[in-house]
Order: structure tokens, then sequence, then C-alpha cells
């Protein structure tokens, strides 16, 4: 099963040396088993031109790519097939991917006119195990969604296995699915149109897909949504704030990158804000028939539940959304006071508290949409393909996670305050040393005898009579200056 491909793999690894660290690896998989063979037969078919633009679009140079047809993997005949490994080059995949598609044909069986089978499920293993080598990355799978292996008539059942290897193998971490519509006719079959999967490899993988999607290069080929098969646990609704009462001073957004940001100002003081959101489903193209609701905040250390006003959802489509009213606790005690140095070093800016809102549904059963069974029914009739894309009975709850930002701006009057008040203490503090180290005049009458001294604050000098005996001693403050230790009888005075 994996022979065909192995030497890719070695191929591979040697083409990987070097690779920069944002490099991605690609394997893709092409189907030309006999069910295939009006994509190759007609000549208005856009079939090798899709996969060519998708690979352009979604690899990028560094990265590394791996190139196979697949069928079904007989003695002599081993699928999947390597037709191209190598790095993506300074220009693009485009020209590589083209030239090695180009003259792909459908396969025949060994010793046989019969056109071959298919195994989906071989292929993809293969991709995952010996393509990959067992690391991350994304394994592309285009096919006209014909599992037939050993031209099993089955297909009900072998459909049913092959999602049984997405759902339950451990390996695909995201999964993704494009049904598209491409109406084609050959000497001996026609065909409605065909599948895109995309299968995320490990964590990593799951997060360069998401890169990916974020990017728009898949949505420059392919126009469609993507109906997601994995997982289905997982950020499958989205909260849009709408409007927040009862909580001066304090507003509610979302940036581009959907993180929630509550901007507070430095003298809210309410505790309670009731937000109200749209509850939208993004997990196309399951409707959410039905699901137990319940939310929390995670903010300044805190865990607080949120109060819904609903805690019911029913029949959310695809894509659609419904209001939620709720009733959130906001960190005030937590926020620094305008006078903290916390505040003091935000000023002018915004003092961040990060956190997260989270959202759980629990007993959610879903339903695939009517538009979804319409549109593959229409683009593969007969194939019992819709019934079996129903999730797993065991994924009956999911979660969904918002990240939130708590941003406080405070002014910078308390600064400018801070600063002049800390500048009055520089001007008094260097007056005083000033007044300490300035030398200060002393009129002393000694005997009938007027003298001046000089004296710094802080000092205490000897007063000598006409016989040179010491008579007293002068001592000098910021306040002036003061005889101290006088002889009995000496004859000394302040002043003229």
């Amino acid at each position: 099963m994996r022979r065909g491909i192995r030497h890719v793999a070695a191929a591979a690894a040697l083409a990987g040396a070097g690779l920069p660290a944002h490099a991605v690896s690609h394997v893709f998989l092409v189907q030309n088993s006999g069910w295939m063979e009006p994509f190759y037969a007609d000549p208005a078919s856009q079939f090798k031109p899709l996969v060519v633009e998708l690979a352009a679009a979604v690899t990028q140079p560094g990265d590394l790519m791996v190139l196979a047809s697949f069928n079904q993997g007989r003695p002599g005949a081993p699928s999947p097939k390597a037709l191209l490994s190598a790095r993506v080059p300074a220009g693009g995949a485009r020209s590589q991917v083209r030239g090695a598609i180009d003259g792909l044909q459908p396969a025949r069986k060994p010793g046989s006119t019969a056109l071959a089978d298919t195994d989906l499920g071989e292929a993809v293993q293969a991709a995952i195990h010996t393509g990959l080598g067992g690391k991350p990355g994304l394994v592309w799978l285009v096919t006209n969604n014909r599992n037939s292996p050993d031209n099993d008539q089955a297909t009900a059942l072998r459909n049913r296995e092959f999602y049984q290897l997405i759902h339950q193998g451990g390996g695909i971490a995201k999964a993704l699915a494009w049904p598209l519509k491409m109406p084609v006719q050959g000497a001996q079959y026609r065909a409605n149109g065909l599948m895109v999967y995309v299968f995320a490899v490990g964590a990593q993988g799951a997060n360069e897909l998401d890169a990916l999607l974020a990017s728009g290069r898949i949505a420059s080929v392919i126009t469609e949504p993507p109906a997601r098969l994995k997982p289905l646990d997982r950020a499958t609704v989205r909260l849009v704030p709408r409007k927040v009462e009862e909580a001066r001073g304090v507003s509610f957004s979302m940036a581009a990158n959907g993180m929630l940001r509550a901007d507070v100002s430095p003298d809210a003081k309410s505790p309670l804000a009731k937000i109200g959101w749209n509850l939208e489903n993004t997990m196309y193209p399951y409707t959410i028939a039905s699901a137990t609701l319940a939310a929390r905040s995670v903010l300044g250390g805190e865990d607080r539940p949120i109060r819904l006003a609903n805690a019911e959802v029913k029949g959310l489509a695809p894509g659609k959304s419904e209001p939620l009213a709720s009733v959130m606790q906001l960190p005030v005690a937590q926020l620094p006071g305008k006078w903290s140095l916390a505040a003091l070093g935000s000023a002018g800016s915004a003092y961040v508290l990060p956190g997260r809102i989270e959202l759980t549904l629990t007993g959610q059963r879903l339903e695939l949409s009517r538009a979804f069974r319409e549109r593959m029914a229409a683009l593969f009739p007969g194939d019992p393909l819709p019934d079996i894309f129903i999730p797993p009975s065991s994924i009956d709850g999911s979660r969904a996670v918002l990240p939130i930002e708590v941003r406080v701006h405070y002014g910078v009057g308390p600064l400018l305050a801070v600063m002049a008040a800390a500048l009055g203490a520089l001007a008094a503090a260097a007056g005083a040393a000033y007044a300490l180290g300035r030398p200060r005049e002393a009129w002393l009458t000694v005997e009938d005898e007027q003298r001046t001294m000089m004296a710094r604050a802080g000092t205490t000098q000897p007063i000598y009579d006409k016989a040179g005996a010491r008579v007293a001693s002068l001592k000098t403050t910021l306040f002036g200056h003061q005889l101290i230790d006088l002889r009995d009888g000496a004859q000394v005075r302040l002043g003229r």
C-alpha cells in the first residue's frame, strides 16, 4: 500500500534539508481510478487546472511538496504513485505541478483492460504515515468521492469506514471538505462534481491550516465555503457584541483578529454590565438543532459565571445568528486606581487586563443543513455521502473560547501632578542643599572687639579672646547662629 510513495518520502527528506522555519509540508493526492474517467476525458474539464492552481495557491517558496496519484494498490501497481517530490522554488509551484500532472490518465488494473478501483482510506493513510513521515503537515485529497475498493458496490459502508478514519484517526487534528460543481462527460461515465479534502496532521498542521484559511489563499481558488468534518467540539459558535447597558464608562468592540475588547473608563464603578450578543453558528454545514448554553468569564484571576437570558439554542443554521442577552461581572475591583504605579505607568495609553469568555454547549445535537444536502444530492446523485456526513454520536458537546482584553485608559493628569510634585520636591531639596552649602556672616563682639565670622549651616566653630583662650563656640543652622559652650565671665555676644 505504501511502497509507491516510500521513495517520495525519502526524496522529501532530502529536499527538506535546510528548510526555513515557516516551511509547511504538503502531500497532494490526485485520484486517477476508473470513476474519474470523465474528468480526464472531457476536453472542457477543469480538473487538472484546479489541482495546479490549488497547489500553487496553498504552497509558498521553501515548502515541501509531494504530489502523487492514487487509485487502489495492487501487486505490481502500487498506490499512491509518486509524480513529484520537491521543495517549492522561488517562482512558486505552478509549473512544477502542471508538468507532473499533464500526462496523468486513469489507471488500469495490472494485466487487464479494466479501470482501477478506488481506496480512499489507503491513500490517506499512506500520505500521513509515509508521505509526511509521521510528521505534521497537510494532506490534500482531490476525488470524485466514490470509495469502492475491489469494485465494491457497498459505497455507503466504504464511505462510512473512510469517515471513521477521519473522526477516529488520532493523527488528523482538523479536516475540511469543499464540494465543487464540475459537470464532465466521458466515454464511459459522467459526473457533476468532485470533492477537495484537506487533512491537517498534528496540532502544528492544524495551526498551519488555520493560518492558510486566514490568509485567503485557498479562497482565491475555491470560493465555496469549506464544510467542517473535524473538529466538531471546538469553535462551533461565535459571540459578537451588539450593545452594553447599565455600565457607564464601559464599551465593547471586536478587533480584526477576533479579540473582544472592553474599554473601561478609570472612573467606572459598576461591577455589572448587561451585554447583548449575536450568537453565530460557525459550523458549516451543520445546523445546531438543539443545545444548552452556559458561559463564564476568566478575568483578573477571577472565574465568574455569566448569566444568560436564554440557556437554549434551537434550529440555528450555519452562518446564521440569534440575539443572546447576558449579565457579566466586570473586574472593576481588580483594576488599578488612577494614582497607582500601574496606572501612572500606563498614562496616555491603556492598561490591559487579558482574559477570556468561555461558552459551553452541552446536549448538542447537530443536523446537516437542508441547503447542504440539496447541494450534495445535485453534485453526487445517488451517493449516500450526505447521510454519513453526520458527526459521530460521541460528539454531544462543544466549547468556544473568546479572548478578551479589558483596557483601562488613564489620562495624563495624575501623572503630570505626580511629576509636578516630584519637581517641587527636587527644587526644595536643591534649595536646602544650597542653603546648607552657602557661607553666612556672623557678627560678634568679643571683649568690646567687633569680629566677623563666615560659617556654613551645620557647623560649629570655636571663639577665642584676645589672649587666645577659647571662650565660646558659634553654632550655625539654617535658621541662624547661636553661642554655645560659653565660659563663665566671658565677654562674648552676637551682634555689633
